[in-house]
Order: structure tokens, then C-alpha cells, then sequence
């Protein structure tokens, strides 16, 4: 028979050696999910511009440095990973022979003496004798769900059970699940890819162009055991071919069958808000086709590869675009050209990136200043920074409306430098006003800003376009003048009116920027009547001149308006709300014009929709030992938290009486809790018919 004291030795120190592996374990297992969680908030894998646009050079190099835009496939993460893998691997081929074997080991040599040892222990004289109280025991033990195990010995019989042996099989299953997990996401990430492409001596794209014109040595093979990436196909196309996207460029990916989109169902809710969209495929896998539909959170499996609904976009819509002159009366351009494509434009080429037929808009109005934008309420004196606004006013409360289609392309110079233009094909109710919003921005980290046109009476924009034309000519200018002159002077002072004639013309050509100098950032419009208020007025008098000035080029304006639709053959604008509605957007929008940063207005006139869905294909194999130590580490943790091990020793030794026996019980458990005792007190009370 053998004493536990003779293996406390040995057995603190495994326990030691334990502790110091958990330890390094749980060090390693905190750093990476550290890591992970870098992973979930930064985006993974995108363009290195990104970056930039988002942390601006400095920190985007810094990040850089530590392979934050690819944690998961990082050197430090990968040692780190492996360091864990192997330490908990060690781990369990260390403990798990030690502990099947004490799973088939009842402990039934432990000598009689040593259960007085324990914290839980009781004494009895049972009316019965030794055999009897045997098999009294054996049976109370087995109602209960112990299993025990009997050893007869020459003073007597030692009786050891045993409850809750899946703990230690927790043990096994938790740590595994920690190396099944670690292993499936490493076998799914993109170090998989990189592996595969020092394998097969591919290298990144970091060009442009057609993914057909891509060369072979940017393509991984059919044989690629894991990889996640994008396919583009728009209707009634078929691809092949997914691109895996990295920091540093792309690579693509040969797949083992072509998918076909035959068309692109999307389903919205009264506001405009796409409610559910889905693809109708066919997969055309050598001589073979299969029909299926892919949804959203619904993957299309095929040759162990998941087909994923990820979004949608154009798929080369068909345009039709006006470019209208700006500075002056012009012949407007027809230009027809398709989504994704380049056309000369002048000396700049246009970049037509995409189509939007649906856009759902917050239009919800400012309370404060219902018009807000009438002229009367600028104050000359105050120096206007931003001169192109937001589309619609930010406001607390929101009203979302579908606003029709919109088409974004660029403008690209000789230099490579390159602005985003973003117009609607409608015009849009904005505070009781329907505009037309032109909208521009100067780097994809930038917001929209936006160029409000007032819509005519015939809800077009050749009325404002006329306008605007009409003030890049001086003659009309002059006339205008001459006009306002006349009908503001009174007729009991008509002395006043060659002074009057002089300031309009003045305060149109500030307006119009035909005063302004080569290289001065104020090139017209209202900063250039404030410019001229502030240099040339002394501040005593700036209210009351911005004032008179401002009525002057309203009634200057009113009529450059008339005159513009007198030479298109139109009858007068009435002088009635409306007008001056339009009037008074006009002449912030007008003002705005001028620095617009281009001389020609595109307006979308008609298009033919293609649409294009976007698939994320997917070859996993680490799911399943993902999904696998998922489950085990539930069962691991369950079993450990919620399973208590416990060991019981029962003594049965002949008593004085013959008719009777001596029974000394002990239990002991993994963990010590209140309901130790409470199992005791009811195991003496079954066994030992102790009430106590």
C-alpha cells in the first residue's frame, strides 16, 4: 500500500511546472488577443492610400512598421502563435497520459490510517457485519452514480469511488481546442497565401488595368489550399478569377469553375434603403452548370468553396453626360462613355467611376433659418473660408428620401493629379428650394462639398446655367447696370444715376471675377465685395455700404437675368415669390461658381444600368478545426468550471461485535466549496445512516 505523502514531492513539482506553463500560456494567449483585437477594429488587408488618407503619412509608416494591416499574418503574431501552440501542445502530451492514467486509477491502495487526514471524514458502527456492509454500500454507492472499486485486505476491506472523472477530460478538451482553434485560424489567414506564393514564385500586382491583361506571374493556382478573395461579375458576365487584396498590391486567384451572374435582385424599403439584395448564378465547372442563388448570410458551397453575397456595384452602366460651359456661352458637349472607362476631356482625362440610381439622403431642414441661404443676411464683413457646402444640412432629426441617381467620375491632369466629382441627375428640395448639388472633393478622406443650383421654373437647370453665362459677359454686364441704374434712380434725381450705373458695374465685375489678379485666392463672388468692403471703407461705415452694395447686386442680378432670357427668346421672369426664391439661391450659388474647380458642369442626362454583385469566394480549411475546438472548448470549460471531481474512500473493518462493523469514510474534491459538505453530510446519512 502506498502513502500519499510519499508522492507530494513529485506532485508539487508537476504542479509547479504547471503553474509556470499556464503562466507563459496565458501571457502568450493575452498578447494575442491584443492582436486580435487591432485586427477587428483596423481593417485588414486594405490599400496602403488608405492608410495614409486615415492616420496621415507619419503614423500610416509607423503602423506599417508593426504589420498592423496584416496582424494575422505578421511575423511577430505568427512566432507568437507558434510559441503558444507549441507551449500548450508540450503541455498536453505532458499531462494527458498522466491523466488517463489516474482516470483508471481509483487510488484504492491508500492506507486506512491516512483518512483521518482529510477535511471531510466520518466514523460509524454499522449493525452489520463486514460482508453485509459491503454489499450495503456497494449498492447505496451505485443509486448514487459513484463508481467504485473494492480491495480486500487481511484487516479488513477498502471500498474507493470515484464522481465527476470529466473534469480532468476538460482539461484535455479546453487546451486542445486552444491548438485546434490557433491552427484553423493560421491554415485560414494570409499567410497561407504568402506561403503559397513563395511556393509557386508568384508576386504582388501593384498595377492598374483589366484583370485578363494581368500577368502569370500575379496568379496563384487551382491548388491553392486556402485563400479568401473578391469577385466581381456583372450581369449576364462570367468570371474566373478572384483578387486577394494586401496592403502592398494585390494577387489573383485562379478558381476551378466560372461564375455567371444572370441577374441582380435588390429589394428596398420606402426610403430608398436597400432592404435584401441577392445574385441568380450559374457555376460552370468544366462541361457541368449549376443554377443557384446566393444571398446574404446564405453561401452557395461548391467544390469545398463558399460562395458569399458581399455587396454590390456597377457593372459598366452606359451614360450619357452634358458638359455645359461655365464662364461663358458655349456649345454644350455631348459625351457618352461607360462606368470604369477613361475619355480624353480637354486636356485632362475623365474617369467615369460609377453610377448610383438609388441614394437616400437626410433632407431633414434647419428650423432656425428655413431659407438658409438668402443674401440678405451675409455680413460683407466677415471673410467667407469654405464656399462650397455640404448636399444636405446636418440636422438632430432625421428625413430620409430617395433622391434619384447620381453618376462620380474624375478629372485627371497631365501630372496624375486627380479631383472627384460626385452630381445628381435631379434636382433636390432643400429647404423649400429644389437644387441641382454638384459636388467635388479633392481626396477620397475628404467629405463631399457641394455647388447648389437652383432649379428653374421648368424644374431645369438652364435657367441658372444662363445666369452664369450671362455674367462672365461684360457687354451684358454693362447692360445690366445700365438697366438697374435706370429704374432705381428716382425720378425726382436723375443726377444719381451715372453714380448708380458706376457702383453696379463695379459690384458686378468684383462678383463675377473679372477684376480679380492671376494667382489671388479671392477670385470673386461675395469674398470679393468683402475683400473690397474691408480694403476700401472705413469700419464706421462696412454695415452700412455691405447693406447698399448687396441690394445693388440683387437688383444688378435681377436684371442680368432678364437680359440672359430676352437673348434665349423667353418672355421676363415675373416678380413674384418664386423668382425671388430662385434669385436669392442664385446668387450664393452663382457666387460659389466661381470656385468651382472646373469650367465645365457635367449633368447627367440619360442612363442604361448594368449592375454587378460582388462574391467573396472563400476555400476554408481550418473552418471546420475552428468550429471543432469551438466546441470543445465549451465542453472543456463547462467541464472544468461546472464538474467537480471527487474521490471516496469507505474502510469496513470487523468490529468486537461480530454482528457488526467498524466503516470510516473520507471524500475529497478538486475544489473546495460550501456544497462539499453538503454532498458529505448526505453521503454519511445514505452509507454510514448518520443523520447528523
Amino acid at each position: 500500500m502506498t502513502s500519499p505523502a510519499h508522492s507530494r514531492p513529485s506532485m508539487a513539482r508537476d504542479l509547479l511546472d504547471l503553474l509556470s506553463s499556464m503562466r507563459f500560456a496565458i501571457a502568450l494567449l493575452s498578447v494575442i488577443c491584443i492582436a486580435s483585437v487591432i485586427g477587428t477594429v483596423l481593417r485588414q488587408s486594405e490599400p496602403m492610400g488608405n492608410y495614409i488618407n486615415q492616420f496621415g503619412p507619419f503614423w500610416a509608416e509607423v503602423f506599417g512598421a508593426f504589420n498592423l494591416y496584416t496582424v494575422y499574418s505578421a511575423p511577430w503574431f505568427l512566432v507568437i502563435l507558434a510559441f503558444l501552440v507549441v507551449s500548450t501542445s508540450l503541455c498536453i502530451a505532458r499531462n494527458t497520459p498522466k491523466i488517463i492514467a489516474d482516470l483508471k486509477n481509483y487510488k484504492e491502495g491508500v492506507r486506512e490510517q491516512s483518512l483521518q487526514a482529510h477535511h471531510h471524514k466520518a466514523i460509524a458502527e454499522l449493525p452489520s457485519n463486514p460482508p453485509m456492509a459491503l454489499a450495503e454500500i456497494g449498492s447505496a454507492l451505485t443509486q448514487l452514480g459513484w463508481k467504485a472499486r473494492v480491495q480486500q485486505r487481511e484487516h479488513g476491506t477498502m471500498i474507493a469511488a470515484r464522481q465527476g472523472a470529466a473534469n480532468k477530460l476538460g482539461y484535455i478538451a479546453a487546451h486542445s481546442a486552444i491548438v485546434l482553434i490557433l491552427i484553423g485560424g493560421v491554415l485560414d489567414g494570409n499567410a497561407m497565401v504568402k506561403l503559397a506564393m513563395w511556393l509557386q514564385g508568384k508576386a504582388l500586382y501593384t498595377g492598374s488595368g483589366f484583370v485578363s491583361e494581368i500577368k502569370p506571374e500575379h496568379r496563384l493556382s487551382t491548388a491553392n489550399p486556402s485563400f479568401r478573395g473578391n469577385v466581381s461579375v456583372s450581369e449576364n458576365q462570367r468570371q474566373g478569377i478572384a483578387v486577394l487584396s494586401l496592403p502592398s498590391g494585390v494577387v489573383l486567384q485562379d478558381l476551378p469553375f466560372d461564375i455567371e451572374l444572370k441577374k441582380f435582385n435588390v429589394e428596398y424599403y420606402p426610403t430608398g434603403m436597400p432592404k435584401s439584395f441577392a445574385s441568380d448564378i450559374v457555376i460552370h465547372d468544366g462541361g457541368q452548370t449549376r443554377a443557384a442563388t446566393v444571398k446574404v448570410n446564405e453561401p452557395v458551397i461548391h467544390q469545398g468553396l463558399a460562395i458569399y453575397q458581399s455587396s454590390f456595384e456597377d457593372g459598366g452602366s452606359k451614360l450619357k453626360l452634358l458638359a455645359q460651359p461655365l464662364a461663358s456661352a458655349g456649345t454644350p458637349l455631348p459625351i457618352e462613355g461607360r462606368v470604369g472607362t477613361r475619355l480624353a476631356f480637354g486636356d485632362q482625362m475623365l474617369e467615369l467611376d460609377g453610377l448610383r440610381v438609388i441614394n437616400v439622403e437626410n433632407l431633414a431642414g434647419d428650423a432656425s433659418n428655413p431659407s438658409g441661404a438668402d443674401v440678405r443676411k451675409v455680413d460683407l464683413g466677415e471673410r467667407l473660408g469654405q464656399h462650397l457646402g455640404s448636399g444636405a444640412k446636418g440636422n438632430t432629426t432625421k428625413s430620409l428620401h430617395n433622391v434619384g441617381p447620381s453618376f462620380s467620375y474624375k478629372l485627371r491632369d497631365a501630372a496624375g493629379q486627380a479631383r472627384e466629382f460626385n452630381n445628381y441627375m435631379l434636382p433636390v428640395e432643400l429647404d423649400g428650394q429644389k437644387v441641382f448639388l454638384a459636388g467635388v472633393r479633392e481626396s477620397p478622406a475628404d467629405a463631399f462639398r457641394y455647388l447648389r443650383m437652383p432649379a428653374d421654373e421648368n424644374g431645369e437647370l438652364a435657367g441658372w446655367l444662363r445666369l452664369r453665362q450671362a455674367l462672365g459677359d461684360a457687354a451684358l454686364r454693362d447692360t445690366a447696370a445700365q438697366r438697374y441704374a435706370t429704374a432705381a434712380t428716382p425720378p425726382s434725381q436723375p443726377q444719381l444715376a451715372p453714380q448708380l450705373k458706376l457702383t453696379a458695374q463695379r459690384a458686378l465685375t468684383l462678383f463675377s471675377g473679372a477684376a480679380a489678379k492671376p494667382g489671388e485666392e479671392v477670385k470673386g463672388g461675395l469674398p470679393a465685395l468683402s475683400q473690397f468692403v474691408e480694403r476700401d471703407v472705413p469700419e464706421s461705415d462696412r454695415q452700412r455700404v455691405s447693406e447698399v452694395l448687396l441690394r445693388i447686386l440683387n437688383g444688378s442680378l435681377f436684371e442680368l437675368n432678364q437680359l440672359a432670357r430676352e437673348q434665349a427668346g423667353l418672355k421676363p421672369a415675373a416678380t413674384d415669390a418664386a423668382t425671388q426664391a430662385f434669385m436669392t439661391q442664385a446668387v450664393m450659388s452663382l457666387s460659389d461658381s466661381l470656385y468651382y474647380p472646373s469650367p465645365m458642369l457635367l449633368q447627367l442626362q440619360d442612363f442604361e444600368q448594368v449592375q454587378a454583385s460582388v462574391f467573396q469566394v472563400a476555400r476554408a480549411p481550418g473552418q471546420k478545426l475552428v468550429y471543432l475546438g469551438a466546441l470543445l472548448l465549451i465542453i472543456g470549460v463547462f467541464a472544468m468550471l461546472y464538474v467537480k471531481e471527487r474521490r471516496l474512500w469507505i474502510w469496513i473493518a470487523p468490529s468486537a461485535d461480530p454482528a457488526s462493523s467498524q466503516v470510516r469514510m473520507a471524500m475529497s474534491s478538486t475544489r473546495e466549496s460550501p456544497d462539499n459538505a453538503t454532498l458529505f453530510a448526505q453521503l454519511k446519512a445514505a452509507l454510514l445512516k448518520d443523520p447528523t
